[in-house]
Order: C-alpha cells, then structure tokens, then sequence
C-alpha cells in the first residue's frame, strides 16, 4: 500500500493529545495499564510522563511530538504491518516513527510480553 503526500501531511498535522486517550483505552480494554503504555511511549521517545503531559497540555502535532523525541536506537527492529502498512517500507520518516508508536500500541494491548515490544 502507497503511503501518500496527503496521508503523511494529515499525520503531521494530528495532536498526539487527540490519539493518547484512544491508546489509553486500547491497552486497558484488553487489560494493560496506562503505567504501561507510558514506559513503552518513554521507551521509544525518551518522554517520561511528565514530558509526555507536557506535550499534551500543549496539543502537540505528531511532527513537534517526534522533532522533539530522541527515538530509541532500536526502533528499527520494530517491523511488521499496521494499519494495512508494512512498517518498514514507510519511505516518509515522520510516517514512519508514527506507525512505530501504533505497533508497539498494538502489542502492548495485544498482551505481548513487555521484553519483546522492548525488543530486548
């Protein structure tokens, strides 16, 4: 599936503040903990909570929220197919670290052990 100019300007344009309660929702649904979905955020980000609410009160567009992350190194092992896009064919780098951050969403609600979303 071709990502498009469009679909990668309107991610860029998106508040994380208007997706976290969604993820929030997702991983306690299926009984994960926001505790938990903060420390993989923290993981892939470098946020700690506190940063994390920051980039919230602040309404923070997923552009800001990733120019201001230090991803973490292993990122790149995070593959596989999301939102019907193979993670690592994504050519548009914001795009990209986005879908990072839904996989490792899906996981963490999907009850994967925390060490393997870590990719330890």
């Amino acid at each position: 599936m071709k990502v498009t100019d469009e679909h990668n300007n309107r991610i860029a344009k998106m508040t994380f503040a208007s997706v976290f309660p969604h993820y929030v929702t997702k991983v306690e649904k299926k009984g994960r903990t926001r505790q938990e979905l903060l420390y993989v955020i923290e993981w892939l980000t470098g946020f700690d909570e506190n940063q994390i609410q920051q980039l919230i009160s602040e309404k923070a567009t997923f552009e800001t929220f990733f120019n201001k992350a230090e991803l973490n190194p292993n990122a790149k092992l995070i593959k596989g197919v999301i939102c019907g896009y193979r993670i690592e064919e994504i050519d548009n780098p914001l795009t990209q670290k986005v879908r990072y951050l839904d996989k490792l969403v899906d996981e963490l609600a999907k009850g994967r052990k925390m060490d393997k979303i870590l990719r330890k």
